[in-house]
């Protein structure tokens, strides 16, 4: 599978609301491009592929909105909304947040995010320049698996237009 078909693979099932087999996932993946750490700073809004893994589902029910990486030494992985809607980084639920390495994931170096308080790892490729793919890894889960699939897509930037305070005021 080369990158393009990758790409439009992935569309597909990102946007399937059935099952997804991990076999699959793994094959567009091995097509995909690294990232480095520095490339993916900014906010992001995460999804799940439904592979059957047993962390399925557990994000939605906490409210996950996505992940965060202020640098790659800031890095919040379960930012979630609260009551009222408004995003906050779930220290409780991650035990902590977490840093971006490089880490070398099936035979190649990319973006990680190393989880300061549990033993898990988020390995990310480029799906296309607003979007990632993102495999969780834990201590115990055999280098098969099976592993946690998930997507992030760039948020927009926030706007800072509207109403100015004056100078002075």
């Amino acid at each position: 599978m080369d990158m393009l078909d990758a790409r439009a693979r992935f569309q597909e099932l990102r946007n399937k609301d059935a099952m997804v087999a991990a076999a699959e996932l793994d094959e567009i993946w091995a097509a995909l491009a690294p990232t480095r750490p520095e490339e993916i700073l900014g906010e992001w809004k995460g999804g799940e592929f439904r592979t059957g893994h047993p962390l399925e589902g557990m994000l939605a029910e906490a409210n996950w909105y996505g992940k965060t990486f202020v640098t790659v030494h800031d890095a919040k992985p379960l930012m979630c909304r609260n009551e009222t809607g408004e995003l906050y980084s779930n220290r409780e639920l991650g035990q902590g947040e977490a840093s971006l390495w490089t880490v070398e994931f099936r035979g190649e170096p990319t973006a990680t995010m190393v989880y300061d308080g549990r033993p898990v790892f988020d390995h990310f490729k480029w799906v296309d320049d607003t979007t990632l793919m993102g495999i969780m890894n834990t201590k115990g889960v055999p280098a098969e698996g099976p592993f946690y699939y998930f997507f992030l897509t760039r948020a927009p930037e926030p706007s800072h237009e509207g109403p100015r305070a004056e100078e002075g005021s």
